[in-house]
Order: structure tokens, then sequence, then C-alpha cells
């Protein structure tokens, strides 16, 4: 029986991000797939030159996209996400959809409280314009630097940047920014369930865009309410953790999580 994982990327940064992880699992026997979200093109590049597709794209457009891709397989797969990936990949696990999750700086779901600075000024470009919820937005080099790249090298960053940049839409971060002052919400998950597959949430311990105390405030609302959860800091990781020149780390002990609980191929 084939074991897929499907990869998840979240804002601003293009599916061939995850083309590393790709390779690693596949040579570990594992079937992947990086789909793009809706209106992403196949290239960095094309992407770019062509915006018009992601305008006005939120969560839930997103998320079904991903469900549509995951139904398709023939059995539940692996979600391995990403920032907004991560908080992707939970809601795709809260609907009984995948087998397991790992969720890497997930972006927050409905109910974590925690609102550091860096999580806002690393937001400031999309919400500094409530236009851009309809919009899309890039980062400039020295926001990227800002939000992905400050526990790396500037050289480092520079070059992920780009490689890997794209625009992205402004709704998600609209949908997670006022996400606690609504009845409902897009990134609203059920902390509750129990009978869901294994839930893993990584934090990094410099992360300027989802800083560990976001991470750990989703850990706490699972395990305050009887879901399962796991949770591992790497305390001198930053956002671009998952794509910079440390990622094989992380991937490696991800791998280790999954055959801990016989998700192996």
């Amino acid at each position: 029986m084939t074991t897929s994982v499907v990869f998840i990327h979240g804002l601003w940064i293009h599916s061939v991000s995850w083309l590393p992880w790709r390779q690693l699992f596949e040579d570990r026997g594992y079937h992947t797939l990086a789909p793009h979200w809706p209106g992403d093109r196949d290239t960095v590049a094309a992407t770019r030159a062509d915006t018009g597709r992601l305008l006005d794209v939120g969560v839930d457009e997103i998320t079904d996209s991903y469900a549509q891709v995951v139904k398709d397989l023939p059995n539940a797969p692996i979600v391995v996400g990403h920032s907004f990936g991560g908080l992707i990949a939970q809601k795709l696990l809260d609907r009984g959809l995948a087998a397991g999750a790992v969720c890497l700086s997930p972006a927050p779901i409905k109910g974590v409280r925690a609102v550091p600075l860096s999580l806002l000024r690393s937001s400031f470009p999309v919400l500094r314009s409530p236009a851009n919820k309809r919009r899309t937005v890039a980062l400039t080099e020295r926001q990227f630097a800002y939000a992905f790249g400050n526990a790396i090298s500037s050289e480092e960053s520079e070059q992920l940047y780009n490689e890997l940049t794209i625009p992205s839409p402004g709704r998600p971060l609209f949908e997670a920014s006022t996400a606690n002052f609504r009845k409902t919400s897009p990134t609203a998950v059920d902390t509750h369930r129990g009978d869901r597959g294994p839930l893993l949430l990584i934090a990094a311990g410099q992360d300027h865009t989802v800083p560990s105390v976001v991470v750990r405030g989703a850990h706490q609302l699972y395990v305050r309410q009887g879901a399962p959860a796991d949770l591992r800091t790497y305390e001198d990781r930053g956002h671009s953790a998952p794509f910079d020149h440390g990622w094989l780390e992380i991937a490696e002990d991800t791998l280790a999580w999954l055959g801990e609980h016989d998700l192996k191929p």
C-alpha cells in the first residue's frame, strides 16, 4: 500500500521549496506531492508574471483545493505544511482527510491569543491596507529578510528571496488576524477531536512571522481540550527553517516522528 505525503507551502513561497524534502521522502519509500495554491503557476517566474488568478483567494479556497487533491489519492496521506500551509494541514486533519499532520511554524488557528510584535511587523506589508484583502502582495527583499531570513546570513536570505518568493493573496492574513473577533472563521479547527490522526507542531525559536509562543498557544489549545498533539521547538531557527541550509535536520526528525507513529511507507 502506497503512503503518500502532501506538502503544503505558505504565503510568499512557491511549492518548489519542497523539492529537497520530496527527494528525501521518496528515497525513504514515500510517494510525494507538492500541489500549488489555487492560482499559482508551475514556476516561480510564471507566478510572479501572472498574479491575476490569486486575487481574493482565502483559507477555505486553499483548503478545498488541497482536499480535492487528497480525495483523489488511494489512501489518506500524511500532510506536511509550513506557515499557512501548516494551518491548512490542521484543517485537513480535522476533516478526517489525512492520516497524520506535521505543521512547521503554522499560522495561528482561531483561539490562539498571542500576538507578538514581530508577527504584526511581518504581517504589516499586507494588513497596512484593507484593500490588500482582495489583492496580491509581494514582499521586498528587506521585508523577506525580517520575516523569513533573520536567523540566516544576509547572503542566504537574498538567495532564497530570489529563488523561491512569489506574490501571495492578502486575504488569508486578514482572515487570521480577525479570527478571534468573529463567531466563525475559516481558520477555526476542532481542537477537541481525539479520533483523528497524530499531529506534530514544530516551532522555531527565532521565528519573526510565527513566533514560537504562537505555536505553543496552538499546542495548549489541543492539550487542554484533550486532543493529542506533539510539540517540538528548534530554538536557533527562523521562518525559513524548512527550506534554508538547515532543512535536513528537521526533515530527518519528521521522518523519525512519522516512524514512531507507524506512518511509514
